[in-house]
Protein backbone atom coordinates (compact mmCIF):
# COMPACT_ATOMS: atom_id res chain seq x y z
CA UNK A 1 0.00 0.00 0.00
CA UNK A 2 3.18 2.39 0.97
CA UNK A 3 4.33 1.67 -2.28
CA UNK A 4 1.39 2.18 -4.61
CA UNK A 5 0.68 5.38 -2.50
CA UNK A 6 4.01 6.65 -3.50
CA UNK A 7 3.88 5.89 -7.16
CA UNK A 8 0.71 8.36 -6.89
CA UNK A 9 2.45 11.03 -5.15
CA UNK A 10 5.27 11.41 -7.49
CA UNK A 11 3.08 10.85 -10.29
CA UNK A 12 1.15 14.06 -8.91
CA UNK A 13 4.62 15.57 -8.70
CA UNK A 14 6.00 14.54 -12.20
CA UNK A 15 2.78 15.18 -14.63
CA UNK A 16 0.23 16.83 -12.65
CA UNK A 17 -3.31 16.09 -11.90
CA UNK A 18 -4.37 16.09 -15.67
CA UNK A 19 -2.51 12.79 -16.38
CA UNK A 20 -4.30 10.73 -13.56
CA UNK A 21 -7.77 12.92 -14.42
CA UNK A 22 -7.62 11.61 -18.21
CA UNK A 23 -8.43 8.12 -17.40
CA UNK A 24 -11.41 9.10 -15.33
CA UNK A 25 -14.72 7.87 -16.50
CA UNK A 26 -16.56 10.92 -17.80
CA UNK A 27 -19.44 11.66 -19.30
CA UNK A 28 -19.37 13.56 -23.37
CA UNK A 29 -21.80 15.27 -24.79
CA UNK A 30 -22.01 15.15 -27.95
CA UNK A 31 -24.63 17.55 -30.35
CA UNK A 32 -25.70 15.74 -33.34
CA UNK A 33 -28.15 16.39 -35.81
CA UNK A 34 -30.99 13.60 -35.78
CA UNK A 35 -30.27 12.17 -39.65
CA UNK A 36 -27.54 10.74 -39.29
CA UNK A 37 -27.36 10.10 -35.33
CA UNK A 38 -27.15 6.44 -36.35
CA UNK A 39 -24.00 6.75 -37.76
CA UNK A 40 -22.10 7.25 -34.52
CA UNK A 41 -23.82 5.32 -32.19
CA UNK A 42 -22.56 1.49 -32.93
CA UNK A 43 -19.20 3.07 -32.70
CA UNK A 44 -20.31 5.11 -29.50
CA UNK A 45 -21.51 1.84 -27.68
CA UNK A 46 -18.42 0.40 -28.17
CA UNK A 47 -16.33 3.57 -27.04
CA UNK A 48 -18.53 3.40 -23.91
CA UNK A 49 -17.31 -0.37 -23.26
CA UNK A 50 -13.64 -0.30 -24.03
CA UNK A 51 -13.44 3.23 -22.16
CA UNK A 52 -15.62 3.59 -19.27
CA UNK A 53 -16.37 6.79 -20.31
CA UNK A 54 -20.43 7.84 -21.26
CA UNK A 55 -21.45 9.56 -24.46
CA UNK A 56 -24.41 11.43 -24.60
CA UNK A 57 -25.81 12.11 -27.69
CA UNK A 58 -27.75 15.53 -27.85
CA UNK A 59 -30.01 14.50 -30.94
CA UNK A 60 -31.52 18.03 -32.57
CA UNK A 61 -32.83 19.07 -36.02
CA UNK A 62 -30.72 19.72 -38.68
CA UNK A 63 -30.50 23.87 -37.87
CA UNK A 64 -30.45 23.35 -34.37
CA UNK A 65 -26.76 22.32 -34.72
CA UNK A 66 -25.44 25.74 -35.61
CA UNK A 67 -27.70 27.65 -33.40
CA UNK A 68 -26.59 25.42 -30.02
CA UNK A 69 -23.08 25.80 -30.99
CA UNK A 70 -23.50 29.34 -32.39
CA UNK A 71 -24.93 29.76 -28.85
CA UNK A 72 -22.32 28.35 -26.80
CA UNK A 73 -19.42 29.66 -28.97
CA UNK A 74 -20.91 33.12 -28.17
CA UNK A 75 -21.51 32.74 -24.25
CA UNK A 76 -17.77 30.80 -24.10
CA UNK A 77 -20.28 28.14 -22.55
CA UNK A 78 -19.04 24.02 -22.19
CA UNK A 79 -22.31 22.15 -22.98
CA UNK A 80 -20.68 19.84 -25.48
CA UNK A 81 -17.78 18.28 -25.76
CA UNK A 82 -17.73 17.02 -29.36
CA UNK A 83 -20.00 18.13 -32.58
CA UNK A 84 -21.38 16.97 -35.40
CA UNK A 85 -20.94 19.41 -37.96
CA UNK A 86 -22.08 20.04 -41.52
CA UNK A 87 -19.10 21.13 -44.12
CA UNK A 88 -20.63 24.51 -44.49
CA UNK A 89 -20.35 25.17 -40.98
CA UNK A 90 -16.51 25.02 -40.99
CA UNK A 91 -15.66 28.18 -41.40
CA UNK A 92 -17.93 29.68 -38.46
CA UNK A 93 -16.80 27.53 -36.37
CA UNK A 94 -12.86 26.75 -36.96
CA UNK A 95 -11.36 29.38 -34.69
CA UNK A 96 -13.65 27.35 -32.00
CA UNK A 97 -12.62 23.81 -32.57
CA UNK A 98 -9.49 22.25 -31.35
CA UNK A 99 -6.94 21.74 -33.90
CA UNK A 100 -6.69 17.86 -34.75
CA UNK A 101 -3.64 17.38 -36.58
CA UNK A 102 -2.58 14.96 -34.69
CA UNK A 103 -5.32 12.78 -35.34
CA UNK A 104 -4.94 13.34 -39.13
CA UNK A 105 -1.55 10.99 -39.81
CA UNK A 106 -0.41 10.36 -43.37
CA UNK A 107 -2.13 7.10 -42.74
CA UNK A 108 -5.34 8.39 -41.73
CA UNK A 109 -5.37 10.63 -44.66
CA UNK A 110 -4.36 8.14 -46.84
CA UNK A 111 -7.73 6.41 -46.03
CA UNK A 112 -10.03 9.50 -46.65
CA UNK A 113 -11.30 10.94 -50.00
CA UNK A 114 -9.07 13.78 -51.12
CA UNK A 115 -12.14 16.39 -50.61
CA UNK A 116 -13.09 15.69 -47.57
CA UNK A 117 -9.67 16.36 -46.36
CA UNK A 118 -9.70 20.00 -47.89
CA UNK A 119 -12.85 20.40 -46.82
CA UNK A 120 -11.65 19.80 -43.07
CA UNK A 121 -8.34 22.13 -43.61
CA UNK A 122 -8.58 25.70 -41.94
CA UNK A 123 -5.61 28.35 -42.16
CA UNK A 124 -3.14 25.39 -42.05
CA UNK A 125 -4.33 22.86 -39.61
CA UNK A 126 -7.58 20.42 -39.64
CA UNK A 127 -10.25 21.49 -37.42
CA UNK A 128 -12.62 18.45 -38.30
CA UNK A 129 -12.41 14.62 -38.59
CA UNK A 130 -14.96 13.65 -41.40
CA UNK A 131 -17.50 11.24 -40.31
CA UNK A 132 -19.30 10.49 -43.11
CA UNK A 133 -19.53 11.46 -46.82
CA UNK A 134 -21.87 11.32 -49.25
CA UNK A 135 -22.39 12.17 -53.12
CA UNK A 136 -25.27 12.59 -55.68
CA UNK A 137 -24.79 9.47 -58.41
CA UNK A 138 -26.89 8.41 -60.57
CA UNK A 139 -30.05 6.57 -60.37
CA UNK A 140 -31.22 4.47 -63.13
CA UNK A 141 -34.48 1.98 -64.38
CA UNK A 142 -32.43 -0.94 -64.48
CA UNK A 143 -35.55 -2.85 -66.22
CA UNK A 144 -35.10 -0.58 -69.49
CA UNK A 145 -31.85 -0.80 -69.61
CA UNK A 146 -31.91 -4.39 -69.39
CA UNK A 147 -34.61 -4.62 -71.93
CA UNK A 148 -32.93 -6.46 -75.08
CA UNK A 149 -36.08 -4.27 -77.53
CA UNK A 150 -34.89 -1.04 -75.31
CA UNK A 151 -31.01 -2.19 -76.11
CA UNK A 152 -31.82 -3.05 -79.60
CA UNK A 153 -33.99 0.32 -80.79
CA UNK A 154 -31.28 2.36 -78.75
CA UNK A 155 -28.42 1.09 -80.90
CA UNK A 156 -30.19 1.25 -83.58
CA UNK A 157 -30.97 5.07 -83.12
CA UNK A 158 -27.24 6.20 -81.49
CA UNK A 159 -25.02 3.59 -83.02
CA UNK A 160 -24.09 2.41 -79.75
CA UNK A 161 -25.07 -0.06 -76.67
CA UNK A 162 -27.46 1.12 -73.68
CA UNK A 163 -25.47 1.39 -70.70
CA UNK A 164 -25.43 3.36 -67.96
CA UNK A 165 -24.32 6.71 -68.71
CA UNK A 166 -21.04 8.22 -68.24
CA UNK A 167 -20.72 11.63 -70.25
CA UNK A 168 -22.82 14.48 -70.76
CA UNK A 169 -23.70 13.09 -74.01
CA UNK A 170 -24.69 9.69 -73.22
CA UNK A 171 -26.68 11.15 -70.83
CA UNK A 172 -28.76 13.26 -72.70
CA UNK A 173 -28.93 10.39 -75.82
CA UNK A 174 -30.42 8.23 -73.03
CA UNK A 175 -32.88 10.74 -71.79
CA UNK A 176 -33.92 11.85 -75.06
CA UNK A 177 -34.57 8.06 -75.78
CA UNK A 178 -36.79 7.40 -72.75
CA UNK A 179 -38.73 10.46 -72.88
CA UNK A 180 -42.16 8.94 -74.31
CA UNK A 181 -45.91 8.42 -74.46
CA UNK A 182 -45.42 5.30 -73.03
CA UNK A 183 -49.42 4.44 -72.88
CA UNK A 184 -50.42 6.12 -76.53
CA UNK A 185 -53.05 8.59 -75.33
CA UNK A 186 -50.98 11.29 -76.42
CA UNK A 187 -49.04 12.84 -73.68
CA UNK A 188 -45.59 12.29 -72.26
CA UNK A 189 -45.93 9.88 -69.12
CA UNK A 190 -42.12 9.13 -69.31
CA UNK A 191 -39.17 11.81 -69.06
CA UNK A 192 -35.67 10.88 -69.42
CA UNK A 193 -34.12 12.26 -66.45
CA UNK A 194 -35.45 15.75 -64.22
CA UNK A 195 -33.99 18.81 -63.37
CA UNK A 196 -33.72 20.13 -59.72
CA UNK A 197 -35.39 23.99 -59.79
CA UNK A 198 -36.04 24.20 -56.18
CA UNK A 199 -34.22 24.23 -52.69
CA UNK A 200 -32.54 21.84 -51.75
CA UNK A 201 -31.25 20.41 -55.13
CA UNK A 202 -31.02 23.44 -57.38
CA UNK A 203 -27.68 24.79 -56.22
CA UNK A 204 -25.66 21.55 -56.24
CA UNK A 205 -26.89 19.72 -59.44
CA UNK A 206 -26.15 22.55 -61.32
CA UNK A 207 -22.33 23.26 -59.94
CA UNK A 208 -22.09 19.51 -59.86
CA UNK A 209 -21.84 19.71 -64.11
CA UNK A 210 -19.66 23.11 -63.41
CA UNK A 211 -16.89 21.10 -61.86
CA UNK A 212 -16.99 18.88 -64.50
CA UNK A 213 -16.66 21.12 -67.09
CA UNK A 214 -13.56 21.72 -65.47
CA UNK A 215 -13.48 24.61 -63.11
CA UNK A 216 -11.42 24.72 -60.08
CA UNK A 217 -14.35 25.79 -57.59
CA UNK A 218 -17.94 26.92 -57.60
CA UNK A 219 -19.01 30.34 -57.36
CA UNK A 220 -15.33 31.26 -55.48
CA UNK A 221 -12.24 30.33 -56.03
CA UNK A 222 -9.98 29.14 -53.40
CA UNK A 223 -8.57 32.83 -52.56
CA UNK A 224 -12.45 34.05 -52.67
CA UNK A 225 -12.45 35.48 -56.04
CA UNK A 226 -15.08 35.63 -58.39
CA UNK A 227 -15.77 32.58 -60.47
CA UNK A 228 -19.20 32.43 -60.81
CA UNK A 229 -18.96 33.68 -64.81
CA UNK A 230 -15.92 31.71 -66.35
CA UNK A 231 -16.22 29.32 -69.21
CA UNK A 232 -17.11 25.99 -66.80
CA UNK A 233 -20.08 27.69 -64.96
CA UNK A 234 -21.61 29.10 -68.44
CA UNK A 235 -21.00 25.51 -69.99
CA UNK A 236 -22.79 23.94 -66.53
CA UNK A 237 -25.34 25.93 -66.94
CA UNK A 238 -25.84 25.70 -70.53
CA UNK A 239 -26.04 21.76 -70.37
CA UNK A 240 -28.54 21.69 -66.91
CA UNK A 241 -31.10 24.19 -68.14
CA UNK A 242 -31.16 22.59 -71.68
CA UNK A 243 -32.68 19.51 -70.59
CA UNK A 244 -35.82 21.34 -69.86
CA UNK A 245 -35.89 24.46 -71.78
CA UNK A 246 -34.24 22.94 -75.24
CA UNK A 247 -34.62 19.40 -75.17
CA UNK A 248 -38.24 19.30 -72.69
CA UNK A 249 -37.19 15.57 -71.87
CA UNK A 250 -37.93 16.60 -67.77
CA UNK A 251 -41.34 17.41 -66.18
CA UNK A 252 -42.47 20.60 -67.06
CA UNK A 253 -42.30 22.23 -63.47
CA UNK A 254 -38.56 22.28 -62.81
CA UNK A 255 -39.04 25.36 -59.83
CA UNK A 256 -41.51 22.67 -57.72
CA UNK A 257 -38.54 19.97 -57.88
CA UNK A 258 -35.85 19.52 -55.41
CA UNK A 259 -34.55 16.19 -53.91
CA UNK A 260 -37.77 14.64 -52.12
CA UNK A 261 -39.72 15.42 -55.39
CA UNK A 262 -37.15 14.47 -58.14
CA UNK A 263 -36.50 10.68 -56.07
CA UNK A 264 -40.68 11.05 -55.63
CA UNK A 265 -41.17 11.28 -59.04
CA UNK A 266 -37.85 8.64 -60.07
CA UNK A 267 -39.86 6.14 -58.07
CA UNK A 268 -43.17 6.60 -59.04
CA UNK A 269 -41.81 5.57 -62.34
CA UNK A 270 -42.07 9.42 -64.05
CA UNK A 271 -38.50 9.66 -64.62
CA UNK A 272 -36.38 7.01 -66.40
CA UNK A 273 -32.87 8.62 -64.55
CA UNK A 274 -32.24 11.00 -61.52
CA UNK A 275 -29.41 12.38 -59.71
CA UNK A 276 -29.94 11.62 -56.03
CA UNK A 277 -27.48 11.24 -53.20
CA UNK A 278 -25.74 8.31 -52.75
CA UNK A 279 -27.45 6.96 -49.64
CA UNK A 280 -30.46 6.19 -50.94
CA UNK A 281 -29.92 2.63 -52.39
CA UNK A 282 -28.83 1.31 -49.73
CA UNK A 283 -32.00 2.65 -47.56
CA UNK A 284 -34.03 1.35 -49.95
CA UNK A 285 -32.21 -2.16 -49.71
CA UNK A 286 -32.63 -2.00 -45.79
CA UNK A 287 -36.11 -1.21 -45.09
CA UNK A 288 -38.63 -1.63 -48.06
CA UNK A 289 -41.16 -0.05 -46.33
CA UNK A 290 -39.82 3.22 -45.07
CA UNK A 291 -39.55 6.43 -47.10
CA UNK A 292 -36.61 8.70 -47.40
CA UNK A 293 -37.60 12.52 -47.62
CA UNK A 294 -41.31 11.77 -47.64
CA UNK A 295 -41.02 9.65 -51.13
CA UNK A 296 -43.50 6.91 -51.49
CA UNK A 297 -41.98 3.92 -52.28
CA UNK A 298 -44.04 1.74 -54.74
CA UNK A 299 -42.46 -1.72 -53.34
CA UNK A 300 -40.00 -4.16 -54.02
CA UNK A 301 -40.30 -4.54 -57.83
CA UNK A 302 -39.83 -0.42 -58.08
CA UNK A 303 -36.58 -1.32 -55.52
CA UNK A 304 -35.65 -4.26 -57.78
CA UNK A 305 -35.61 -2.07 -60.51
CA UNK A 306 -33.13 0.64 -59.68
CA UNK A 307 -29.67 0.36 -60.72
CA UNK A 308 -26.81 3.15 -59.31
CA UNK A 309 -23.48 4.54 -61.54
CA UNK A 310 -21.21 6.83 -60.91
CA UNK A 311 -21.55 10.58 -61.04
CA UNK A 312 -21.28 11.57 -64.89
CA UNK A 313 -17.80 12.78 -66.64
CA UNK A 314 -17.96 16.53 -67.98
CA UNK A 315 -14.49 17.53 -70.20
CA UNK A 316 -12.63 17.30 -66.80
CA UNK A 317 -14.24 14.11 -65.87
CA UNK A 318 -16.43 12.65 -62.63
CA UNK A 319 -17.39 15.39 -60.47
CA UNK A 320 -19.32 16.04 -57.88
CA UNK A 321 -20.00 17.70 -54.60
CA UNK A 322 -19.57 15.96 -51.16
CA UNK A 323 -21.60 16.22 -48.42
CA UNK A 324 -19.74 15.36 -45.75
CA UNK A 325 -19.98 15.78 -41.97
CA UNK A 326 -17.06 16.61 -39.29
CA UNK A 327 -16.40 15.33 -35.80
CA UNK A 328 -14.99 18.51 -34.22
CA UNK A 329 -13.86 19.39 -30.77
CA UNK A 330 -14.88 22.66 -29.29
CA UNK A 331 -12.28 24.62 -27.37
CA UNK A 332 -14.71 25.09 -24.30
CA UNK A 333 -14.93 21.38 -23.42
CA UNK A 334 -13.89 20.27 -20.48
CA UNK A 335 -13.22 17.05 -20.98
CA UNK A 336 -11.16 17.72 -24.13
CA UNK A 337 -8.94 13.98 -23.70
CA UNK A 338 -11.54 11.96 -23.56
CA UNK A 339 -13.21 13.97 -26.63
CA UNK A 340 -10.10 13.56 -28.67
CA UNK A 341 -10.04 9.95 -28.23
CA UNK A 342 -13.96 9.97 -29.20
CA UNK A 343 -13.14 11.26 -32.20
CA UNK A 344 -10.16 9.11 -32.95
CA UNK A 345 -12.31 6.35 -31.50
CA UNK A 346 -14.82 7.29 -34.26
CA UNK A 347 -12.54 7.34 -37.49
CA UNK A 348 -10.94 4.08 -35.98
CA UNK A 349 -14.38 2.57 -36.40
CA UNK A 350 -15.94 4.12 -39.25
CA UNK A 351 -16.72 0.76 -41.08
CA UNK A 352 -19.95 0.17 -38.78
CA UNK A 353 -21.86 3.56 -40.16
CA UNK A 354 -21.32 1.13 -43.38
CA UNK A 355 -23.82 -1.14 -42.28
CA UNK A 356 -26.25 0.72 -40.67
CA UNK A 357 -29.32 2.00 -42.80
CA UNK A 358 -27.81 5.26 -44.21
CA UNK A 359 -24.73 3.07 -44.99
CA UNK A 360 -22.21 5.73 -45.16
CA UNK A 361 -18.73 6.26 -43.84
CA UNK A 362 -15.98 8.74 -44.61
CA UNK A 363 -13.12 6.12 -45.36
CA UNK A 364 -11.98 4.79 -48.36
CA UNK A 365 -11.78 1.47 -46.52
CA UNK A 366 -14.90 1.10 -45.27
CA UNK A 367 -16.44 1.81 -48.55
CA UNK A 368 -14.10 -0.97 -49.98
CA UNK A 369 -14.73 -3.81 -47.05
CA UNK A 370 -18.62 -3.90 -48.90
CA UNK A 371 -18.61 -2.95 -52.24
CA UNK A 372 -20.19 -5.18 -54.61
CA UNK A 373 -21.99 -7.28 -51.59
CA UNK A 374 -25.76 -7.60 -52.53
CA UNK A 375 -27.55 -4.62 -50.76
CA UNK A 376 -24.13 -2.89 -51.01
CA UNK A 377 -23.81 -2.13 -54.89
CA UNK A 378 -24.32 2.09 -54.65
CA UNK A 379 -20.63 1.71 -52.88
CA UNK A 380 -18.97 1.34 -55.90
CA UNK A 381 -20.63 4.19 -57.71
CA UNK A 382 -19.78 6.13 -54.31
CA UNK A 383 -16.42 5.58 -54.18
CA UNK A 384 -15.63 6.71 -57.69
CA UNK A 385 -17.67 9.15 -57.49
CA UNK A 386 -16.01 10.86 -54.50
CA UNK A 387 -12.27 9.93 -55.64
CA UNK A 388 -13.26 11.95 -59.28
CA UNK A 389 -10.84 13.96 -60.09
CA UNK A 390 -13.25 16.76 -60.06
CA UNK A 391 -14.74 16.45 -56.82
CA UNK A 392 -14.81 19.24 -54.90
CA UNK A 393 -16.28 21.16 -52.04
CA UNK A 394 -18.52 24.45 -51.62
CA UNK A 395 -16.46 27.31 -50.96
CA UNK A 396 -15.10 27.81 -47.38
CA UNK A 397 -16.89 30.94 -46.83
CA UNK A 398 -18.42 31.81 -43.41
CA UNK A 399 -21.53 33.54 -45.54
CA UNK A 400 -21.82 30.62 -47.76
CA UNK A 401 -25.49 29.71 -46.58
CA UNK A 402 -26.03 33.33 -47.55
CA UNK A 403 -24.52 33.53 -50.74
CA UNK A 404 -25.90 30.22 -51.99
CA UNK A 405 -29.99 31.27 -50.86
CA UNK A 406 -29.60 34.57 -52.58
CA UNK A 407 -27.66 34.37 -55.57
CA UNK A 408 -27.13 30.59 -56.77
CA UNK A 409 -30.73 29.64 -55.95
CA UNK A 410 -32.24 32.60 -57.69
CA UNK A 411 -30.02 32.71 -60.90
CA UNK A 412 -30.61 28.71 -61.56
CA UNK A 413 -34.46 29.56 -61.38
CA UNK A 414 -33.99 32.22 -63.75
CA UNK A 415 -31.75 30.32 -66.65
CA UNK A 416 -34.68 27.46 -65.87
CA UNK A 417 -37.39 30.24 -66.74
CA UNK A 418 -35.88 29.86 -70.65
CA UNK A 419 -36.28 33.89 -70.76
CA UNK A 420 -32.83 34.59 -68.79
CA UNK A 421 -29.53 33.19 -71.01
CA UNK A 422 -27.28 31.20 -68.93
CA UNK A 423 -25.13 33.47 -69.66
CA UNK A 424 -27.34 36.69 -68.48
CA UNK A 425 -28.24 34.75 -65.53
CA UNK A 426 -24.19 34.18 -64.75
CA UNK A 427 -23.43 37.73 -65.14
CA UNK A 428 -26.22 38.91 -62.37
CA UNK A 429 -25.20 36.48 -60.13
CA UNK A 430 -21.42 38.23 -60.46
CA UNK A 431 -23.33 41.67 -59.79
CA UNK A 432 -24.83 40.67 -56.94
CA UNK A 433 -21.50 38.88 -55.44
CA UNK A 434 -19.58 42.01 -56.38
CA UNK A 435 -22.80 43.92 -53.87
CA UNK A 436 -21.53 41.30 -51.42
CA UNK A 437 -18.29 42.56 -51.15
CA UNK A 438 -16.30 40.08 -53.10
CA UNK A 439 -14.08 40.85 -55.96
Amino acid sequence: MKSVLLLLIVLLLVTGPAALAQDEPVTLRVLVEGGGISLQLAAAELFEEQTGHTVEFVEVPYPSVFEQLAAEMATGGSAFDVATIDVVWIPAFADFAEPLDALVTDEVAADIFPALLADGLWNGSYVGMPTWANAEVIYYRKDLWEDPDEQAAFMAEYGYELAPPTTWQEFTDMAVFFTRDSDGDGAIDLYGTDVKGAPPGADVEWMVHVLQAGSPGVVLGADGSIIVDNDAHLAGLEFYVSHHCDLGITPANPLEIGWAEGENLFFQGVTAMTRFWGHAYRLQQFDLSGGLVGAPYIGPEAVANVGVAPMIAGEAGIGSIPGPWFNIVPKSSENKEAAMAFVQFMYDQNVLGVQEPLGLSARISAFEQFAGEENYESLTALIATLNGPQTIGRPLVPNWQQVNDEVVVPMVQDALGCEVSPADALAWARGELEAMGFE
